[in-house]
């Protein structure tokens, strides 16, 4: 490269200098600065952009719906507002870690899947230094964001829900066991402990019970995804139950798991819970609904018809969004 810009200078040299200087100038003279400053402007907002996707918005937004009704519970009314954006900040913040962190460690098998192929680390868009770098500051900043704003320990369940997703799930589960998205997903319950402990800085049983609901809610939700993209999953060599389990033994495990999840979000219903009726008809007919969709899966896989898993997982995420709608209503009400 040397060489050739070498020559490059050589053979301007050799040629009148007059006529180009004065072409130079005026292509010069005919760039719009406004054109310089878009370039420079989109670049910026594609660089940012990078950055938000590594901390995977959608799934922050899934997770903030659960923290704000279990604070309401947890209220038994609606806590201040102060404190409810305090609290979504540092749990943005502390899944965009675990979520910027994730890609870190999972950039080799993601470029091997569909799925994950315009993720920034795939792209090239960040580097894989920065994003961990990125992941490890936003960490950082949502330990001290909720220990100054809300107390310690809804820092340290952050702190404990950000290690367990990095290195429980994605560094020790997800690449050698098919319960990977089961145990893993324990890292996904953490928001409403997290939001409880906000309130009230303390846990009782009742974020316990929330924590199950979407613990058992995880496998029916994720694993028809994993059955979408099972082809992506073996490509990557990542054993998720679709890949190295039977689709049978995939829709059975998905019905059990559902029902765990609808017996478990009975237990908020008074006299034993905190809910009143409202939530009590809400989570009846959710969670029938659930049931339905997860036995009517199960009954495809047993004809030989299409599958279609994606019509579980697209109404799991109706159904829990729902359903801690009700629960926040409820109390409200």
């Amino acid at each position: 490269m040397t060489t050739l810009a070498g020559q490059a200078r050589g053979t301007q040299s050799e040629q009148p200098t007059t006529p180009r200087t004065a072409a130079t100038r005026t292509a010069t003279s005919s760039t719009p600065a406004s054109s310089v400053g878009s370039s420079v402007g989109s670049s910026v907002v594609a660089t940012i952009g990078s950055y938000v996707a590594l901390t995977k918005p959608r799934i922050i937004e899934l997770l903030l719906v659960t923290t704000v009704p279990t604070m309401i519970l947890a209220e038994q009314g609606l806590p201040p507002v102060w404190l409810v954006l305090a609290t979504l900040l540092g749990g943005s913040l502390a899944a965009g870690s675990a979520n910027a962190l994730n890609c870190y460690v999972d950039r080799d098998i993601d470029q091997l899947m569909r799925r994950t192929a315009r993720r920034p680390l795939v792209r090239h868009t960040v580097t894989p230094t920065r994003a961990l770098v990125f992941g490890l500051v936003l960490g950082v900043l949502a330990t001290v964001e909720l220990a100054l704003t809300t107390n310690a320990l809804a820092a340290s369940l952050a702190v404990a829900a950000i290690t367990f997703y990095v290195v429980v799930y994605t560094m020790v589960l997800k690449r050698r066991t098919s319960q990977n998205i089961v145990w893993g997903g324990a890292a996904g319950c953490m928001p409403v402990l997290i939001g409880w402990a906000a309130v009230t800085g303390s846990l009782s049983w009742v974020p316990w019970v929330l924590f199950a609901v979407i613990f058992f809610w995880t496998p029916p939700h994720y694993w028809p995804l994993a059955m979408r993209y099972k082809d992506d999953y073996a490509a990557a060599g990542v054993p998720m139950l679709p890949v190295v389990a039977p689709p049978t033994v995939v829709a059975s495990r998905i019905v059990a798991y559902s029902w765990a999840m609808v017996a478990a979000s009975l237990l908020l219903i008074a006299p034993l819970g905190p809910s009143g009726p409202l939530y009590a008809v809400v989570a009846v007919v959710l969670g029938g609904v659930f049931l339905r969709e997860a036995h009517l899966l199960q009954a495809r896989i047993r004809s030989g018809a299409e599958a279609a898993p994606m019509r579980l997982f697209h109404w799991s995420i109706t159904y829990l969004a729902l359903l801690f709608l009700a629960l926040a209503v409820d109390q409200l009400l």
